[in-house]
């Protein structure tokens, strides 16, 4: 099954019934992804970004310093179709999930695998702890590796098959993947040094690749005539993570060995096999130049390792077509590995056990996601930690705002210092009549003070008392906000400042806060 099938020849009828076994070992895979996440994904509570994403679904754009805009666009056909529900939201995650397994498998079949090397390719994407986790969460990038995945296939078919008419296709999905996150852009200048270096210059003569350039343009254009008009927010807002030192920085060393933590440390001998695999054929040789260019890429920008996550099912592909050319006492243990150390590192990243076992669980395995911001530290990993205390938050917010004066209410607002706190008051405090917030934090910058004006009470989170007396006659300590499992950042007084004395209009734009 080394190619499935030339331009204008048929498919002899072995191969045909192969290719559809092949195809339902992969389906079948695809919807095993699925049910893990729809028996998990349940548990715990929204997490901090789920909230703003949410958010940006009621403040629909083109456009947001934090993202692009397809994510806000999707959590608007969630609330308007699924729901409001937990399951609801990340219902589409896990269906982006079983799609870029599917695809892994279909990625394997067009560089020749047969049933045994996609069922090995689909073990090792369904396995991935950082699949697992990211297609737990309502987030860009559960949908990412799904356009990356799809352009890859897409090239894959115009080379084999010699219908470069799939180049199209392929700047579609990379237009597409554009608009959910803008790391997509890098992805297909080095898929292009990819072609260009791996033995496919040819196709830079075709018009389809130019068109499918032109594809994936104008797809990206709302969202770049919204960072035009917006003074590039995005690239603004970067350069302040760079300036702050937000990220962790990582050493070459520490890079490459968070890619082999996140994928399961076994899984290495599968996609590093898919390196020299894709190598050692023209016509998939593309594979491993657009991998190392975009590692080293990333390496040189100071990404966070999980950038990469998306570019690894093509390899995991390559690696199973190789494994399968294996004798059986070699590739049959690979399998049992992975799926063994699949087993042991789940309860770590799905939230699939009550929280006090899985501290348990945790501290007897010694086990803890590195790190990719400075700050977050509590009891449980950030992505588990900005789970807890929302809905908490919002109640005490509510008990303060009701047990003022009516005549006081009328002219108090909520003002939050993290997106967070904010799509928490947005999303639960329409049950406790509360007004919507107010927070200059990434792109709820752009929605406004929502009509606080000078002389206003302001109940305000997360901000110290000595500087909320630089702006109000007076602060006093309404409650103490903090959930045991919440991250250490949400732990701190709520307060109450009455007599505003600042002009909302003058100040709004030094209070933009992006990091």
């Amino acid at each position: 099954m080394d190619r499935l099938h030339h331009e204008g020849s048929e498919i002899p009828q072995g191969l045909e019934r192969a290719a559809r076994h092949a195809l339902s070992v992969a389906a079948a895979f695809a919807l095993l992804k699925l049910a893990v996440h729809l028996l998990t994904n349940g548990q715990y509570g929204f997490f901090r970004d789920e909230l703003c994403y949410i958010a940006y679904g009621r403040h629909l754009d083109w456009g947001y310093p934090d993202g692009a805009p397809a994510i806000a666009w999707t959590a608007w056909f969630v609330h308007n179709v699924l729901g409001d529900s937990l399951r609801a939201l990340r219902f589409l995650p896990a269906l982006a999930g079983a799609g870029k397994v599917l695809l892994t498998g279909l990625i394997c079949i067009e560089m020749g695998g047969g049933s045994f090397a996609v069922a090995l390719a689909c073990l090792g994407v369904t396995a991935a702890p950082i699949f697992l986790g990211v297609d737990t969460l309502f987030s860009m990038n559960a949908f990412e590796p799904l356009f990356w995945s799809g352009a890859v296939l897409c090239v894959l078919r115009a080379i084999r098959r010699g219908d470069e008419r799939w180049l199209l296709w392929a700047g579609v999905c990379l237009g597409l993947g554009l608009e959910f996150k803008h790391s997509t852009a890098f992805f297909a200048l080095c898929l292009l040094a990819g072609l260009a270096l791996g033995g496919q210059r040819h196709l830079f003569r075709s018009g389809w690749l130019w068109l499918g350039a032109a594809a994936a343009f104008l797809l990206f254009l709302p969202n770049l005539i919204w960072q035009y008009r917006h003074d590039w927010a995005t690239y603004t807002l970067l350069m302040n993570v760079k300036r702050t030192h937000k990220n962790v920085d990582l050493s070459a060393a520490q890079f490459l060995f968070q890619q082999v933590l996140m994928l399961l440390p076994i899984s290495l001998l599968l996609w590093g096999a898919g390196l020299w695999q894709a190598w050692r054929q023209t016509t998939t040789r593309f594979v491993t130049v657009t991998y190392v260019c975009f590692f080293l890429l990333m390496l040189a920008m100071a990404a966070k390792s999980y950038y990469l996550a998306p570019a690894y099912p093509m390899l995991f592909a390559a690696g199973a077509v190789w494994w399968a050319a294996r004798p059986n006492w070699a590739r049959i243990p690979l399998a049992a590995c992975i799926l063994a150390m699949a087993l042991f590192v789940s309860p770590l990243v799905l939230p699939m056990l009550p929280v006090e076992k899985f501290i348990a669980y945790q501290r007897w395995t010694g086990l803890e996601p590195p790190k990719t911001e400075r700050a977050h530290s509590g009891p449980l990993p950030q992505m588990f930690g900005d789970m807890f205390g929302w809905p908490e938050t919002v109640e005490k917010i509510a008990r303060a705002y009701h047990a003022l004066p009516a005549g006081e209410r009328a002219k108090t607002k909520i003002f939050c210092n993290n997106y967070g706190e904010a799509g928490a008051v947005d999303f639960f405090g329409p049950r406790y009549g509360l007004p919507n917030a107010i927070c200059p934090h990434q792109g709820y910058f752009y929605f406004g003070y929502n009509g606080l004006r000078k002389g206003d009470t302001v109940i305000v989170t997360q901000s110290r008392i000595e500087d909320a007396r630089k702006s109000c006659g007076s602060v006093e300590v309404l409650d103490r906000i903090g959930h045991p499992y919440a991250m250490a950042e949400e732990h701190y007084d709520l307060l109450l400042c009455r007599d505003l004395q600042i002009d909302p209009a003058e100040a709004w734009p030094r209070m933009k806060h992006w990091n």
